[in-house]
């Protein structure tokens, strides 16, 4: 069964009282409208978070990792990050300096 509704204007509508109780909508809830194989679909984005509680199952046991613990993995991470960065960087300017005869760097006088 369908049900029709009126565009405004500003490109609004009403959405029909069915489709509402159906989809369980209320005033400030989410909707998603999306395209798959040449139609339009409507979805309702009403859930919670804390309806996805225990979704991924149960947590792992132990202790897990302090704040000191995260803030050195996360300057771990970025030193590495640098270190590749500068290793890229000295390639690329070696790379450059082969190519160019070795005249990058180099500043010339126009006369």
């Amino acid at each position: 069964m369908g049900y029709g509704a009126k565009l405004t204007s500003k490109g609004q509508t009403t959405i029909p009282i069915e489709i509402r109780k159906f989809l369980d909508l209320t005033p400030g809830d989410r909707i998603d409208f999306v395209i798959e194989n040449g139609e339009v679909k409507l979805k309702a984005k009403t859930r919670s978070i804390m309806e996805f509680a225990g979704i991924l199952g149960v947590p792992a046991t132990g202790a897990g990792m302090t704040i000191d613990e995260i803030d050195d993995a996360i300057a771990q991470s970025l030193a590495d990050d640098d270190r590749r960065i500068v290793r890229d960087w000295n390639r690329h300017q070696r790379a450059s300096k082969i190519s160019d005869g070795g005249r990058s760097g180099t500043t010339r006088k126009s006369g």
